[in-house]
This record gives C-alpha cells, sequence and structure tokens, in this order.
C-alpha cells in the first residue's frame, strides 16, 4: 500500500538551528524537499573514507587477535598514516614501473655505466651511439674520415659508437646516453620493492581497523545528510524554515514534536500530481517479498500510482517457473535456499523469495514432466503420475502428439497474458469509479479490445476456430470507447473530454495495435520455457556420449551445462519475466515507475550504498 503523505512546512528560530537539526533527525519522520548539497567539506571526507576503506579491503588477512576500538583522535591519525601510505605507496610503484620500462629501453645495449662513457667525453673523445639498416650500415665505409666502432645488434639493427656524429644522409636512430645504467636501476628498483613491503605491512595492519572505518563511515555519513538539511534551510530576520513530506499516519508525532521544541507549522494534503511527492511503500509479509527485486532494479511507484507488489509477486512467482521450467532446477535452488537459511539462523525477504520461487518452479517442472532434461525421469511411476499430459515435455509417454502440448502451453501463455493485461483495465475502471472519472469507459474499451484481440490471437497462432465477425465487432466497439472517453477526466467538460479524446484517434489506433503486440509478446514464457530444456537436453546427450573411464568427463559436462543453463534461466527472467510486469502490465496500468522514495532525515543504522 502507498501511504498518504502531508505536505508540512516548519518555522524556527535561526539561534535554534542546531537543536531543530537535532530534534528532526531524531524524530526521523521528515522527506526534505528539493534538498540542498552539503557542505563540500563533508562530502569530501566521507569520498576519503569510501575510497580508503576500499582500498583497505585489498589488505585484509586473517587474524584472530581483536582490534582494539579507536577513538576519533586515534582514527584520524591513523587515516592520516594510511593515506599518507597509501600516497607514497602510489609514488613507489609509479618509479619502480619507469625504472622497469628504463632497464628495458638500455638492456639491449648491454650492461654499461653511463658516468664512464660520460667520463669518456670529458677526455676529448665523443662518442654517440646509433642503430641504423644493414644498407645504411654499409654506407659508413664510405667515409674515410668518420670514426666508429661496430657493436652487437640491437633489436635486430646493426649499432655503432660513433666518434663525432653521424653523417645527416646516413639515416640512423641515435641512442640517448640514460643519467643511470642496469646496474644502478635494479638497485633503486630493490629499494623501491623494500619499501613498498614495508608499507604494506603498515597497511595490512591498518586493515585490521575496518570496523573503525565503518563506524566513520556511518558517522559521516549522518554528517553529510544533516549538513543537507541545514543547507536546505532558508533563513531571514532571525528565522529558519523548510519544507517537506510526512506519512499521514505520523501527522500526530510530528505535531507533538513541534510544540516540544517550539515550532510554527503547517500541513496540509498534498495533490496526487505534485511531483514531488515521495512514495513510502508499506510491505505485508507476503508483498515485502518482492522488496529485494524492486532495490534491485531500483524501481519506485510514482505517488499516485498503483501499489503492484502482490500483483508483481504472484505473475513474477508463475513466469519463474515457467522460464526455467525444470522441477530439478527447482529442487536445487530449494537446497541453496536451505543453505542459506541454516547459515543464517533466519529467514530473510529475499530467502522467502527464492524458497517461494523454487517451490513454484518444481510444481511447474512436475507439471510438464521436466527434471534436469531427463527423458528418463518419465520412467519413474511417481515423477509420471505428476504430469499433465496436455502440458508435457515427453508427450510421447502420455499418447498425446508433440503439437497438440505446444499448442496448449502457447494457448495457457497468452491466456496468462489476458488474464494480467484485463487485471489491469479493471484496476484502472475501480480507482475511476472512485474519483468519479468518466474514462473508465475508454478502460472498459481497452478491457474489451484486449480479450477481442486474444481471440484472434488463438486464431492466427494456433488456429483456434473464432467467430472473426465477432471479434472484429467487439474490437471496434473497445476502439471507439476508447476514442470517444479516453480524454475524459474529472477536470474537464464532456465536450473538452471528448474533443481530447477524438484529436488522439491516431495514437489509439497504433496503441490498439501494440495492445494486439502485448498479449502476443507472452509468447515469450513458453519459446524461454521451451528453450532451456532444450538446452538441457543437449547437454545431457552430449555426457551420455561419454562412458567407461570417460565417465567422469560426461559428469563435468552435464554439469557445466546446467548451471550454464541455470545462470541463462536467471538472465531470461529479468529479461522476459520482469519486462511482462514493468512494460506490459504496467503500462496498460498506466504505470511510469518515476516515483521518488521516501527517504526521512533521520540517523542512519547501515552504510549506504
Amino acid at each position: 500500500m502507498i501511504e498518504k503523505m502531508n505536505l508540512v512546512f516548519l518555522v524556527a528560530k535561526e539561534s535554534d538551528r542546531e537543536n531543530t537539526l537535532c530534534a528532526l533527525q531524531d524524530l526521523g519522520i521528515l522527506h526534505v524537499s528539493e534538498k540542498r548539497s552539503a557542505d563540500e567539506a563533508v562530502s569530501n571526507r566521507l569520498e576519503n573514507l569510501q575510497k580508503l576503506s576500499s582500498e583497505l579491503n585489498d589488505y585484509v588477512t586473517k587474524d584472530d587477535k581483536k582490534p582494539k576500538v579507536l577513538d576519533d583522535e586515534d582514527f584520524e591519525k591513523l587515516f592520516e598514516d594510511t593515506n599518507k601510505a597509501l600516497r607514497r605507496k602510489a609514488v613507489l610503484e609509479e618509479s619502480r614501473t619507469n625504472k622497469l620500462a628504463e632497464i628495458e629501453k638500455i638492456k639491449p645495449w648491454g650492461n654499461f655505466e653511463p658516468d664512464e662513457v660520460r667520463k669518456i667525453a670529458s677526455n676529448g673523445l665523443d662518442f654517440h651511439f646509433y642503430r641504423l639498416e644493414k644498407s645504411e650500415y654499409k654506407k659508413l665505409n664510405g667515409y674515410e674520415d668518420l670514426d666508429y666502432i661496430k657493436l652487437d645488434f640491437v633489436d635486430k639493427m646493426y649499432a655503432v659508437a660513433v666518434l663525432g656524429t653521424m653523417p645527416s644522409d646516413i639515416f640512423a636512430v641515435e641512442f640517448s646516453l640514460p643519467e643511470k645504467g642496469v646496474k644502478k636501476l635494479q638497485e633503486e628498483i630493490k629499494l623501491c620493492e623494500e619499501e613498498i613491503s614495508f608499507i604494506e605491512k603498515n597497511l595490512q595492519a591498518a586493515a585490521r581497523q575496518l570496523e573503525d572505518y565503518k563506524t566513520q563511515l556511518l558517522k559521516t555519513q549522518n554528517q553529510l545528510e544533516y549538513s543537507a538539511v541545514s543547507n536546505t534551510f532558508d533563513s531571514g530576520d532571525g528565522i529558519i524554515w523548510i519544507k517537506g513530506y510526512i506519512p499521514l499516519s505520523e501527522t500526530e508525532k510530528f505535531i507533538g514534536c513541534a510544540k516540544e521544541n517550539g515550532w510554527a507549522y503547517q500541513y496540509e494534503t498534498v495533490e496526487v500530481d505534485d511531483g514531488l511527492v515521495p512514495t513510502k511503500v508499506r510491505y505485508n509479509k507476503l508483498t515485502g517479498l518482492m522488496k529485494p527485486i524492486f532495490d534491485i532494479l531500483g524501481t519506485v511507484p510514482g505517488y499516485g500510482e498503483y501499489d503492484i507488489s502482490f500483483w508483481f509477486l504472484s505473475f513474477f512467482t508463475l513466469f519463474f517457473a515457467m522460464i526455467i521450467g525444470d522441477a530439478g532446477y527447482g529442487v536445487v535452488f530449494l537446497i541453496g535456499s536451505a543453505i542459506i537459511v541454516g547459515k543464517m539462523k533466519k529467514f530473510n525477504n529475499a530467502t522467502l523469495l527464492l524458497t517461494v520461487l523454487s517451490i513454484a518452479t518444481i510444481i511447474w517442472g512436475s507439471v510438464t514432466g521436466t527434471w534436469f532434461g531427463l527423458e528418463s525421469a518419465m520412467k519413474v511411476p511417481l515423477l509420471r503420475a505428476l504430469v499433465i499430459p496436455q502440458f508435457a515435455n515427453y508427450p510421447q509417454y502420455f499418447g498425446v502428439e508433440t503439437a497438440s502440448v505446444q499448442n496448449s502451453v502457447m494457448k495457457l501463455c497468452f491466456s496468462i497474458g489476458v488474464i494480467q493485461l484485463s487485471l489491469a483495465c479493471l484496476m484502472n475502471i475501480r480507482r475511476k469509479i472512485t474519483n468519479k472519472d468518466l474514462s473508465l469507459l475508454s478502460d472498459l474499451g481497452w478491457l474489451i479490445a484486449i480479450c477481442a484481440l486474444y481471440f484472434m490471437v488463438l486464431f492466427l497462432v494456433i488456429n483456434q476456430p473464432i467467430n472473426i465477425k465477432a471479434v472484429g465487432f467487439a474490437t471496434g466497439a473497445g476502439f471507439i470507447l476508447v476514442v470517444l472517453f479516453g480524454g475524459m477526466s474529472p477536470d474537464k467538460t464532456f465536450a473538452q473530454g471528448l474533443k481530447a479524446g477524438l484529436a488522439d484517434i491516431f495514437t489509439t489506433f497504433l496503441n490498439t495495435i501494440s495492445a494486439f503486440g502485448n498479449v502476443m509478446s507472452y509468447i515469450r514464457l513458453f519459446a524461454v520455457g521451451m528453450a532451456s530444456v532444450a538446452i538441457a537436453q543437449s547437454f545431457n546427450d552430449m555426457a551420455s556420449g561419454f562412458s567407461g573411464a570417460l565417465v567422469i568427463v560426461g559428469a563435468i559436462i552435464m554439469i557445466i551445462g546446467h548451471l550454464l543453463n541455470i545462470v541463462m534461466g536467471f538472465l531470461s527472467v529479468v529479461v522476459h519475466g520482469v519486462r511482462l510486469n514493468l512494460l506490459e502490465f504496467s503500462g496498460q496500468l498506466g504505470m511510469e515507475w518515476s516515483g521518488t522514495a521516501y527517504e526521512p532525515f533521520s540517523k542512519s543504522t547501515e552504510i549506504k550504498k
């Protein structure tokens, strides 16, 4: 259920700013509207803490010894020292990388000391070093006054040391004399690595205090929120004021706090079309199972939209079972859920949802006779007895034709689609009756059109006989209702609504075609489910080809194949199962999922991601 909200305005004395902020934070129910940015110093500190704690995770070592809890002063010293250590390590690693690159550059020229070469040059023998191709090297013999010494090959090219400079008409690449030789660079690299090793030991010690970092992160996170709300207060003439939203059920609590702190306040009912109103969804034990999915997707219904948690859970469970489609996989999921619960010693929404999805998958897989894609499972009397022949993936065991089974499953998919889309129409009609909105007749039109298009889909896909005239008449009647009443609303006259509906006649025509596509799109449940079974069967066939000593190879192929199929199944659930709820169903409801989550100003007890 989406909780009703009140818009509140609060006024307090400027001199009581700190007390007001603390009281609001402790109250923990005010969602501040149009919140401003926090102070830069607090934002920077939070960013640095997050970065540092993330980097320290790489230095965590197993240590049974519990570190002592640091006070703020000791932590600041640790924080500063760790920052310096990480910066110093970065400098050393860059230096080491540069030195290694320098060694790679000069190594082909041999292990020499550049200082000795410079010493020779200071005595009047100014040597320059070059690399050149064979053809250019041969030209050197043509210069009688050119003194040079042939060296070993460098990078498959001739190398020479020339007293003076190379003639300009000979193409050669000069080797610039480095500051240090290979031996000196290697010594410096060793010193770098020794210092890096020392720093890493200190960082490992600092990583033992990660709990202190988490404590400071949480504290800074709350300071960030505090600073942002403080900056959101407007002020003038010795007073401060702010506006925000509170749940209707918390109004008395807010009034009590306001009176206790001497605030002036005003509250009023919000308009549904107020785009700033946050959405607070109140879940019950059943609908709360969907919260992990909504959190992952980051979807929040608008304040004036529907809470479809129950319907989302119901259809999502069905979609999940049909897409995964294998009772064996369902058993694996159920065992995994039991293991997680055993380790956690309790159920949470995520494990409960996994349990529900596992059971649904087992039921659907049993009905279709699918156990790890093994046809031999149908030779087990108990498993065969659970199958509904019209949905069997191995129809030969039940005297049913394959085409008949496929048509039955496709018809079921289309039936689920029309039920879900019709439900959306009925939900709209119910709400509009309450609001005395005449556009409910357009939703009735959509309901009629969708049901008619359902029969058209059955005719086109599985050749089910239908009364074409009746279907065409129903679709046309639905279309006319949508055109005539689609523009109606409580704030318009009948004439204005009729004009708006007629103006959108082409859009309505396109939407009618789209509605046909929406019903058709539920065939994805059949297609993806069949693909999953086919993949499982393929890996089983591959594995069955190995016998004797190679049976282990076959087992590995089967395990990897089924794991891959499970992963692909989960991806398909996200792509198809979630889509049918968030696009087809929600689209028919007119939902845009454009809501802002209700986030009251309060002291957080968990670090936000």
